[in-house]
């Protein structure tokens, strides 16, 4: 069996190498094709009169007018302004050339290249081993732990601003997020669970609405019901929190609803400043459910407890959660950043650093935040407020901007409350990059940085947002002949217009140089060549 796919010459290993011959032989065919059409240029020179159309040629052009030359190269500079206008708007909204992408997906397979998608690189871990590349069904949308209520937040701002703050995406993630979570454990449906399963959804919020009171009137004690009043419809925090306790002291056994109403009653607490219950409620919520860690209670735990600004409760919580074995998120990173800074940032001068060099416990911060950058690089950005804030999203992508939203939204004033905190992170964190200058190849204490955020990001973030991309993207090739080639064919017509005389003796002083070579091969030919030849060649 192995024999015969060996010998078989339509094996893979056979069709590669034929295609690597093939685009190795390109560049070649090429030149001689080229040449191929030089030669015949001058073959038929005579037979076919070129000589007689090029000299007519001329004479047509010299009687053209200078306004004929404004207008062919003011038409050539409009033209290459709107493909530039075209070229930067794709960019900006997909971050690549529209030019390159049609040239890669269509013209490449013709010439022999591998397309881009059927590539696998690997790649250095922080261990040295070869790990594959993260590809874009491997960049995994989570739900957001401090997610806003969207009748009492998200609503009221646009109420204020006229703008969603949400993206369709977002919320269908969310209605599918209800429908699995409040689905019930018994096998059949029940009328008014039937119900709920349709308001999930639904796009428009009133008919959510009106479903959930549809099935209130079907059945007094549907939990999931008021869960969604207490989302949508209640307009304050205290609403939301009397609604949560309605459904709470009829949701029964249901795991999954008592897990999400306790967990936004303790959030309703923190809002409302009763931080000390909310942390309890918290605790104790872990300690009833320790099984359900991938729902993130922790991160609430740890925001409540550093607004109380009880930072050994802080450190106790992140020691048992900022573990090689578990996943990291920003908010542990950070915050693990942040306890360390603390301590050496009230006395940080960078001038005095730069003097007598980092201390242990500077060391150890700056450290902390370089771990922190690479693990999120868009975060400081929005802590030292170099770019303004939105309402965050209520689903995140770990290491994405949309993430770093989340985290700089509810964690911004903690940095602030921490004296100098800012100051370090400020002075420090650039200092990252030159640690992992390649982050899309390796990484330095995490794996490679997914190439597939910014993606993601636009589909969670809203348009008015503008997505921070990690690492830059320099500006496609494309785009940059387009803009010089706008601007010289408008110098071109600026030019033509404001002294044609001169611009005509510049024009047949450029295409004489430029056809000189090929006068001086034909000249070559004539004397390498016997004109008996030619004669002949030229006859048949």
């Amino acid at each position: 069996m192995e024999d015969s796919t060996g010998s078989n010459p339509q094996s893979p290993g056979f069709t590669e190498k034929l295609k690597s011959w093939l685009s190795w032989s390109w560049t070649y065919v090429c030149f001689l094709w080229f040449g191929m059409v030089l030669i015949m240029i001058y073959v038929l020179w005579s037979p076919l009169k070129l000589q007689e159309t090029l000299t007519s040629a001329s004479v047509f052009l010299n009687t053209l007018t200078p306004k004929f030359y404004v207008a062919l190269t003011g038409t050539s500079s409009l033209i290459s302004g709107l493909i530039l206008i075209f070229e930067w708007w794709y960019f900006r909204k997909y971050g690549t050339s529209f030019i390159e992408q049609v040239s890669v997906s269509h013209l490449r397979p013709l010439l022999g290249g591998v397309e881009s998608s059927s590539t696998t690189g690997l790649f250095s871990s922080v261990n040295g081993d070869a790990e594959p590349r993260p590809s874009v069904s491997e960049c995994k949308v989570w739900r957001n732990p401090l997610n806003l209520f969207r009748g009492a937040e998200y609503n009221r701002y646009t109420w204020v601003t006229g703008k969603e703050p949400l993206t369709y995406y977002d919320m269908n993630l969310s209605a599918q997020d209800h429908q699995t979570f409040f689905t019930g454990e018994t096998q059949q449906l029940r009328p008014e669970d039937a119900v709920m399963q349709k308001a999930w959804r639904e796009r428009n919020p009133q008919a959510r609405i009106r479903a959930a009171y549809q099935a209130i009137e079907i059945n007094h004690q549907c939990a999931a019901a008021y869960v969604l009043l207490a989302e949508e419809e209640a307009t304050t925090i205290t609403e939301a929190e009397r609604l949560f306790k309605k459904a709470l002291s009829i949701a029964g056994k249901d795991i999954n609803l008592l897990v999400y109403i306790k967990r936004r009653l303790a959030m309703c607490a923190r809002k409302l400043g009763r931080i000390k219950e909310a942390v309890k409620m918290m605790r104790d919520l872990m300690k009833e459910f320790p099984l359900l860690g991938m729902l993130n209670i922790h991160e609430n735990l740890l925001e409540a407890l550093l607004e109380l600004q009880a930072y050994a409760d802080v450190q106790a919580v992140l020691a048992k959660y900022d573990d090689i074995s578990l996943p990291k998120s920003a908010t542990i990173c950070y915050t693990s950043a942040l306890l360390k800074a603390r301590a050496v940032s009230d006395k940080f001068s960078p001038e005095a650093a730069s003097r007598r060099g980092l201390s242990t416990a500077e060391m150890n911060a700056v450290e902390a935040i370089h771990r922190a950058v690479e693990f999120n690089p868009h975060v400081p950005k929005y802590l030292l407020e170099m770019k303004s804030l939105i309402l965050p999203p209520e689903h995140i992508l770990k290491r994405g901007d949309s993430e770093a939203v989340a985290y700089a939204f509810f964690h911004l004033q903690h940095w602030k409350r921490a004296e100098g905190a800012l100051n370090l992170l400020h002075c420090t964190w650039e200092g990252t990059f030159r640690i992992i200058p390649y982050p899309l190849e390796k990484g330095h204490l995490f794996y490679p940085y997914p190439g597939c955020t910014e993606t993601a990001d636009r589909e969670l973030l809203p348009s008015f947002h503008e997505v921070s991309v990690y690492p830059k993207k320099e500006l496609p090739f494309f785009i940059l002949f387009t803009a010089g080639l706008c601007s010289f064919t408008a110098m071109l017509a600026m030019l033509t217009h404001q002294f044609p005389e001169l611009m005509g003796v510049f024009a047949k002083a450029f295409f004489s140089t430029l056809f000189a070579p090929l006068g001086f091969f034909a000249d070559k030919m004539e004397s390498f060549m016997p004109s008996s030849f030619w004669h002949q060649l030229t006859r048949i």
